[in-house]
């Protein structure tokens, strides 16, 4: 049988792959700008589920399709590896579940976890050779490939076709749902002046050659425009990209010819990724493109293999620092806002890396300004996700210190330094209660 025989006699609706999930089963399903909508939509629409659908996933994009009234309330629920505003409700509402753990370690949690009755996942058209690319994102869909019972893959057109280590063919799957339906796109707005200062800061502690990680959003795109721009002194030569996502803020620096990946000491010339968000014209560099290499979670997040980055800069984010270095970056206290994601994944690998440098970027405050984000303690049920053992720099608006190696006292010396002018004063007192001065 030819792979286009093979291919047409998969062909479904969506309501069919919906009406095969069992009740009380456990389905993965691929999530960002791979969410595979006309699935879940069409799975949201079922009446006859007698018991509840676990829904395994990293980040679903969108709004929950399952939060309706009934027939679909209390008949899902889901089971978020990494939380986000389709879930967030439900988790916190006690309603879906959220499982803490390190990005690059849930593809292992998948293969050695429950079976999996379906993977509902989204796909390119096949190749000539039947091979499907998973697009935009990879990060753990491999995993449940291996695992599930049936594989279901939402076949669009729109789909990018991404290289790597990245595809599924025709005869791994049980059904395909064709359509054509535009991805998600999603552009921050330009960097404000506190996330730019902050930039400034970072783009200081970058080599020539450093390879980077780093998220969507103000502060890595306002670093990348100071890095890859050759009209700025900040600018930095022969950088290399190896991330968990990348977005529309590394197109110029590729375009301007400083993002090069020339000096990196793996993968040298290609930029490594497990999923990308953005715009139209993101997806379209990706198509097709061979400098692009996307690779399961499980082993672009593997600390081992981002040690073996030469020059390792890894950014991330966090909700507040307390004065001894605790990085709280899942959660508002008790309420889960997050996850554990790869953080301390890539804080690891640069801090093995040969002249790696771990950050952690945070602005100074929150709520307008009413707030400290260092703080003298973290807020009671903060989930600490970077421990302070394995804090290095911390970077906020007004500088950037290295915590690593350092004494509490002066760890809590030097946060109260680059927290808000305006808390300065409460931080030291709060610090001196503690005999932190």
């Amino acid at each position: 049988m030819s792979i286009s025989e093979r291919y047409a006699r998969k062909r479904l609706s969506a309501d069919d792959v919906a009406a095969r999930v069992p009740s009380g089963g456990f389905v993965y399903v691929s999530g960002n700008a791979a969410t595979p909508r006309a699935l879940l939509d069409a799975l949201a629409r079922r009446d006859d589920i007698e018991r509840p659908i676990r829904l395994g996933h990293v980040l679903l994009l969108g709004s929950d399709p399952f939060a309706g009234a009934p027939p679909t309330r209390g008949k899902f629920r889901h089971h978020a590896w990494f939380v986000g505003p389709a879930d967030r409700a439900a988790v916190n509402e006690g309603q879906a579940d959220y499982v803490p753990v390190h990005l690059h370690e849930i593809p292992g949690v998948i293969r050695g976890g429950p079976p999996l009755d379906a993977a509902l996942i989204s796909a390119s058209p096949p190749d000539e050779h039947g091979f499907m690319s998973l697009g935009v994102e990879c990060m753990a869909t491999r995993a449940a490939i291996d695992r599930a019972r049936e594989v279901y893959v939402q076949v669009n057109a729109a789909m990018p076709r991404v290289h790597g280590d990245a595809f599924v063919h025709v005869r791994e799957v049980t059904g395909v749902v064709e359509l054509a339906q535009a991805l998600p796109e999603l552009v921050p707005p330009p960097a404000t002046d506190v996330q730019k200062a902050i930039a400034r800061h970072i783009a200081a502690l970058i080599p020539d050659g450093a390879t980077l990680q780093l998220g969507i959003g103000g502060i890595p795109d306002a670093v990348l425009g100071l890095v890859s721009d050759p009209a700025l002194e900040t600018a930095r030569g022969d950088l290399g990209i190896h991330t968990e996502m990348i977005s529309d803020g590394l197109l110029p620096g590729v375009e301007h010819g400083l993002i090069t990946g020339r000096r990196k000491s793996l993968h040298a010339g290609k930029i490594v990724i497990t999923f990308a968000m953005g715009s139209r014209r993101l997806y379209d560099f990706l198509a097709d493109n061979p400098v692009i290499e996307a690779h399961p979670c499980d082993y672009v997040n593997d600390p081992r293999v981002i040690a073996k980055n030469d020059r390792m800069v890894a950014i991330n984010s966090a909700l507040s620092v307390d004065l001894t270095g605790q990085v709280n970056a899942d959660s508002l206290g008790t309420r889960i806002y997050s996850g554990f994601g790869g953080q301390l994944d890539f804080i690891r690998g640069a801090a093995a890396a040969k002249e790696g440098v771990p950050i952690i970027a945070l602005p100074a405050t929150a709520k307008g300004g009413a707030q400290s984000r260092i703080t003298p303690l973290l807020t009671p049920g903060a989930g600490v996700v970077t421990t302070r053992a394995d804090v290095h720099w911390v970077v906020t608006e007004h500088g950037a210190v290295n915590l690593h190696g350092k004494s509490l006292r002066a760890r809590a010396d030097a946060l109260i330094e680059i927290a808000a002018p305006a808390f300065q004063g409460e931080l030291r007192a709060a610090a001196r209660a503690r005999n932190l001065l």
